[in-house]
């Protein structure tokens, strides 16, 4: 399962806010802490915000913080949420022709189902398990391609 590049900025800005819990941190320092592009992360915080899960403040001193809300998220709820695709697999070719196996396929069904299993075992962790507000280093993603 691969989640959407969205869903991973919006992950990985919790976790960098969740390690930071009693600071407010720029849209620009966490950009360059998680190594991804500003726009997105600006994005990711406005996502954020309005699920309760960030205060932002604007600003000369501004910056974002995680909330008791951000740190208690489920995990798989957020992806859940995020991830918007309705299937694993696209049934329709690029020129919107239907799979000719579509009528009598059972392989959407099961990847639903395992979708499913990898949210459910998700749902099983909360942001503030993801991270330490110890956790002084810098977190090692990789760049986004």
């Amino acid at each position: 399962m691969k989640l959407s590049a969205f869903a991973d900025v919006c992950l990985r800005t919790l976790m960098f806010l969740g390690s930071r819990r009693d600071q407010q941190v720029t849209t620009k320092e966490i950009a360059e802490q998680i190594g991804v592009p500003y726009n997105h992360v600006a994005k990711a915080i406005v996502e954020l915000r309005n699920r309760g899960a960030l205060d932002v403040a604007r600003g000369r001193y501004g910056g974002s913080q995680i909330t008791d809300q951000g740190l208690r998220l489920p995990v798989g709820t957020l992806m859940r949420d995020l991830d918007g695709r309705e299937d694993v697999v696209d049934c329709v070719s690029e020129a919107g022709i239907p799979c000719p196996l579509l009528a009598g396929c059972k392989l959407r069904g099961a990847l639903r189902r395992a979708r499913e299993a990898f949210y459910a075992e998700l749902d099983l962790l909360c942001v503030r398990d993801l991270t330490s507000p110890s956790a002084s280093v810098l977190l090692p993603f990789p760049a986004l391609p």
